[in-house]
């Protein structure tokens, strides 16, 4: 039917105009040009970080590192960042996968500060994609944005560390910021539960952002699913890329324990295929474009309104990742001040004091010179009587 004055060709014996088959040419554009995904990796060493992305995408990223050294590498105290790239495909369907591996974050005994470089690759990966924006030619974009970040938390079975919330508060606001409970194997069931209750208690009360799956209301499956995703934050984790014999048979990916096997896809053992269903079979596109329209536009929103028009470089005191910086150099500026002040008034005073005594010394040096001047006055008087009466 004509509407506006332009007239729909219909193909005979369709129905509708086909805009129900766009969902299928969409598919077939990302099939043709694949897809590319960033995750990060932010925990302590040795709680199976690389373990877990092996075991995630089935295949060996990045081999065990060995903490056997550890005394060696505690000399140098630096938060590295390691990149990983690979390219996965399934069924036709190809993806670049790049991994970003933390070492050296929470390993010494003094971590202050060990999250800026952390911190700073997520938000040079914003500016640096910006910049390409900005280019006449943007065909070949370089895009290493993270559009997740798994946060390892220790099995401690108590709560979450002061440098668990500080960088958690930091990478909230930056990042799919996605907590992780490493080696759920070494706790009990009924410790484990306490301790996910208490790390959602601490993110609560501490307002530390993580990332919330979409709930459709018109779909009931994708909501109550959603629902069970977000219960089971943070996700409990046993990583594994080890073949193991089950009681009954069966070969399971999983640790062999005197008392049976932990296995790694079992529900019933620990949270991975929750972990895995969220990052890569249902939640991945939402993952990467959560990034694209509210971290990345949240950065690029700060940066537009603080840097004036064809400014090519940031200034520090622009830029929001230097306002806490900023804002200690001057508490510390202000308390020398302080300081300085405090020295001078007493300086001041002393300065005062002195004075005061040597004017005082002064005055009775003058009294003095009086005196002896009447003295020798009267001397000189009393010789000359003397001498007029011989």
């Amino acid at each position: 039917m004509a509407q506006n004055g332009y007239a729909a060709p219909v193909t005979p014996g369709s129905t509708g105009i086909g805009i129900a088959n766009l969902p299928n040419q969409r598919h077939k554009i990302v099939a043709k040009r694949g897809g590319h995904f960033t995750i990060m990796v932010v925990g302590e060493s040795g709680l199976g970080k690389t373990t877990l992305i092996n075991t995630l995408f089935s295949t060996e990223l990045s081999p065990p590192k060995n903490y056997k050294n550890r005394h060696v590498k505690a000399l140098d105290k630096t938060t590295e960042v390691e990149i990983i790239k690979a390219e996965l495909e399934e069924k036709a369907f190809k993806i670049k996968l790049t991994v970003i591996d933390t070492p050296g974050f929470g390993d010494y005994v003094n971590n202050r500060d060990s999250w800026g470089p952390i911190i700073d690759f997520i938000d040079d990966q914003h500016e640096a994609y910006m910049r390409q924006e900005q280019q006449p030619q943007r065909n070949e974009k370089i895009d290493l944005r993270v559009h997740a970040c798994l946060y390892f938390v220790r099995p401690t079975g108590h709560t979450l560390k002061p440098l668990d919330i500080e960088i958690m508060k930091r990478l909230g606001t930056r990042v799919n910021l996605i907590p992780v409970i490493a080696r759920a194997d070494t706790l009990t069931q009924k410790d484990l539960i306490i301790f996910k209750q208490r790390i959602r208690d601490v993110i609560a009360a501490q307002g530390i952002r993580i990332y919330q799956p979409p709930m459709e209301p018109d779909d009931e499956q994708s909501m109550e699913h959603a629902k069970i995703l977000m219960a089971a934050m943070p996700f409990a984790i046993i990583g594994s890329t080890q073949d193991v014999q089950t009681a009954d048979g069966r070969t399971v990916k999983g640790r062999q324990y005197p008392w049976g096997v932990a296995e790694v896809e079992n529900e019933q053992h620990c949270d991975f295929r929750k972990l895995r269903y969220l990052l890569i079979r249902t939640h991945m596109l939402d993952l990467i474009s959560t990034t694209e329209d509210s971290h990345y536009e949240s950065y690029r929103q700060t940066q537009m309104e603080t840097r004036k028009f064809g400014e090519g470089k940031v200034k520090k005191t622009d830029n929001p990742k230097f306002k806490e910086e900023e804002e200690a150099l001057r508490k510390r500026f202000t308390e020398q001040v302080k300081n300085e002040e405090s020295r001078f008034r007493q300086w001041e005073q002393h300065l005062i004091a002195e004075r005061d005594r040597l004017n005082k010394d002064l005055e009775h040096a003058h009294s003095s010179i009086k005196a002896l001047e009447a003295e020798l006055d009267n001397l000189q008087m009393g010789y000359s009587r003397g001498s007029q009466r011989r």
